[in-house]
């Protein structure tokens, strides 16, 4: 009996855990779904809709209450009633609904379903706000709902964009709400500012258990400042739109606090989140992502943004043409220091590919995200200007500029390569420079891209692999001269010093006319049936 009382004591401890836990786990088999405010919720939605969901003994100094129920892909419905409305009910894989509270009101009562064939795992949880707190999307005119705290996100291969309705000040049980657009003084929403953040989920990691557990991060005030990346900062007089570059394949997660500066209070919308490819469509798929490993070097990176800006082919004929042009273009660059040895235009070629990564790598720190840079022309001259300064400076030291360009471009290209089979940020140093070539409207998005565990491994091994290749180079070049003479002079002057030394065995070679005959009947007697040896005539007595 003392195992079977101590058992009983630890099972109920467990549940007295479990209870004041911030998850908590259930299902929606019932048809009622019981949530407490501030606790976690995980269930599973099942059709046909809807399932009751309820909260009782809510607090009379909270003013309105924010819900929200997230899943991986498959979108769920929350709804004020049972029969869906297109302004009292919102679907996607973020969704969320305000509740205004009546006076006296201590229950609140809404309805949760999916219209999918699968069942879905959500993760749903309620928050709490003052009548001092601004109420996020409150002054809404561009979507469904009156009030709708919802962050809309739209993503393709260049950019993803989200879009948020503006918030309206707070309000006690039972006010009118304050006019939304009868000023814009600092009495009125116009002195509201709104804080874009943005969260980048583990790189390689599209596992729903790992997109839900890091969600709980990003939706109150406190957790999105302690764990996310305030990209920028709005004011009313803003649009309520922000791009960002888009990372397919990458998890992230964006969310918007809304500031009141005059009260210091704050509140969040409804976080929303992207992968840039789908879980479900053939093309685009998270599953089997196009990896994109092109070295963009000279003609075969503006031949593929002229392809891709002007002809509607596909993608991989884009990078079959591509890889032809580049080929075209290596070639034709040797052809031109086999013949000429033109030394001066081979090293512009060569300086401007290594300005051209120098100039990348600088846009890919936050500098690229300064608001001047927003701008095409600023940006292109700047990038410019950085690509030619490095031929230009070391044009007095040319053997020294094929050396560093040889040990960071060829290190780099491994760093490509490893990409193809181990994410990494590091491909979008050159990926950001072709998608602002290829898009008119990338210049709005932010280029934030995530710095993990895999990055600072391999941006360790490019620059072992920089450092020792250069080394290896200047060592192996000390004492030699700094450029060969071209191969077609070397090939003149030895044809040259044939024909005239008589003592060179290759200067009584036949020529090439009888070399070619001598080459044909050997290779005729091959093919010739051998005579037999003896004689066949009878001897004559």
């Amino acid at each position: 009996m003392g195992f079977l009382q101590l058992l009983v004591v630890a099972v109920l401890a467990s549940e007295h855990w479990v209870a004041g836990a911030a998850e908590v786990f259930g299902n929606s088999s019932e048809g009622l779904i019981e949530f407490s405010v501030g606790k976690f919720r995980y269930f599973e939605l099942n059709r046909p809709f809807p399932e009751e969901a309820i909260l009782h003994d809510i607090s009379s100094n909270v003013t309105f209450l924010i819900f929200q129920i997230h899943s991986q892909y498959q979108n769920t419905t929350v709804s004020f009633s049972p029969t869906l409305l297109s302004n009292a009910s919102e679907t996607g894989t973020a969704s969320g609904l305000v509740f205004i509270l009546r006076p006296e009101q201590s229950t609140c009562t809404w309805y949760l379903g999916t219209s999918g064939i699968q069942p879905v795992q959500n993760m749903a949880i309620l928050l709490s706000y003052s009548e001092r707190d601004p109420i996020p999307g409150g002054c809404n005119l561009e979507f469904d709902l009156d009030i709708d705290p919802n962050i809309y996100l739209e993503y393709n291969f260049f950019e993803t964009t989200i879009k948020f309705a503006p918030a309206n000040l707070g309000y006690a049980r039972g006010v009118d709400p304050p006019p939304c657009d009868a000023g814009t003084d600092q009495d009125s929403r116009w002195r509201l500012q709104y804080d874009v953040y943005q969260y980048f989920l583990p790189e390689n990691d599209l596992t729903e258990e790992m997109l839900l557990k890091h969600l709980q991060r990003m939706v109150s005030v406190p957790q999105v400042k302690a764990s996310a990346l305030k990209v920028v900062t709005l004011t009313a007089n803003d649009k309520t739109s922000v791009s960002f570059s888009s990372l397919p394949g990458q998890g992230v997660i964006y969310n918007v606090i809304v500031w009141d500066p005059f009260l210091n209070t704050s509140a969040a919308y409804v976080p929303a989140h992207t992968y840039a490819c789908s879980f479900e469509a053939g093309e685009g798929s998270c599953a089997s992502l196009e990896l994109f490993f092109i070295g963009f070097i000279i003609m075969g990176f503006f031949f593929y943004i002229l392809i891709t800006r002007l002809t509607p082919i596909k993608y991989d004929v884009h990078l079959i043409l591509t890889a032809v042009a580049g080929s075209v273009g290596g070639m034709f660059l040797v052809a031109v220091w086999w013949r000429f040895g033109i030394l001066s235009i081979c090293m512009l070629c060569v300086g401007l590919v290594l300005g051209f990564l120098i100039s990348s790598v600088t846009f890919f720190t936050p500098l690229g995200n300064l608001k001047i840079f927003h701008d095409d022309g600023v940006f292109w001259v700047t990038f410019s200007c950085i690509a030619i300064l490095i031929p230009v400076v070391f044009m007095g030291c040319l053997r020294i500029l094929n050396i560093l360009t040889c040990g960071v471009i060829g290190s780099y290209s491994v760093v490509l390569a490893i990409d193809s089979y181990l994410s990494t940020s590091l491909s979008y140093i050159t990926l950001n420079v072709l998608k602002r070539a290829l898009n008119k409207d990338f210049h709005r998005a932010f280029t934030n891209v995530p710095f993990q565990t895999n990055d600072f491994i391999i941006l360790a091994v490019w620059g072992m692999l920089a450092v020792s290749g250069i080394t290896l180079q200047i060592r192996r070049e000390r004492g030699r001269p700094f450029f060969p003479p071209h191969p077609y002079k070397l090939w003149k002057q030895e044809r040259e010093r044939r024909v005239t030394n008589i003592l060179d065995p290759s200067y009584h070679i036949p020529p090439l006319r009888e070399r070619l005959y001598g080459r044909l009947t050997q290779i005729k007697g091959l093919f010739q049936k051998e005579q037999p040896a003896g004689e066949r005539t009878p001897l004559l007595l």
